[in-house]
């Protein structure tokens, strides 16, 4: 077990992640998504935690394995053209995740989503929450356009998840 990490999520308050993500912040990222998704015929899900629990960090739960719990607990896989993807952020972690349905697998390659988690969290680090959501979200839109041009209609809402 991380000591640093355990701490660094014991005393992390959701109120840091309410701060980051305030209601007008929230509703920016929503029309990001309904914008980007009419440009593309995918569904693209955000889901923000401040932190894990700490039976998760006893069992050294990692952020991928936590983003593909949320995949799921969310129903991100739920799609007819099972082409959702998920955009799991873990504050305490400053970590980004992208978990996308097998409609993109093989078609988008993992270096491809890693570049956009990247430049996300340079603009967490910068202090732009919101600005690197927005920007994350208009360039999967962009990876998902290339396989999925056609719109179609919205299965997943637009909102936001504070886990």
């Amino acid at each position: 077990m991380n000591f640093g990490r355990l701490t660094r999520h014991l005393f992390m308050p959701q109120r840091n992640l309410r701060r980051a993500f305030d209601e007008a912040a929230l509703a920016a990222i929503a029309k990001a998504i309904t914008d980007t998704e009419k440009t593309h015929g995918g569904e693209i899900r955000i889901a923000l935690e401040a932190s894990l629990d700490p039976a998760e960090l006893f069992r050294d739960v990692t952020p991928r394995q936590r983003a593909l719990q949320a995949f799921a607990q969310l129903g991100v896989w739920d799609t007819e053209l099972n082409n959702g993807v998920l955009i799991y952020v873990l504050w305490a972690d400053h970590d980004v995740e992208i978990v996308a349905d097998r409609g993109l697998n093989g078609r988008v390659s993992s270096q491809e989503w890693t570049e956009v988690c990247q430049r996300m969290e340079q603009l967490f680090r910068q202090g732009q929450a919101a600005e690197a959501l927005i920007s994350g979200i208009q360039a999967t839109g962009a990876l998902i356009a290339r396989h999925f041009p056609e719109g179609d209609r919205n299965e997943l809402p637009d909102r936001p998840v504070i886990l």
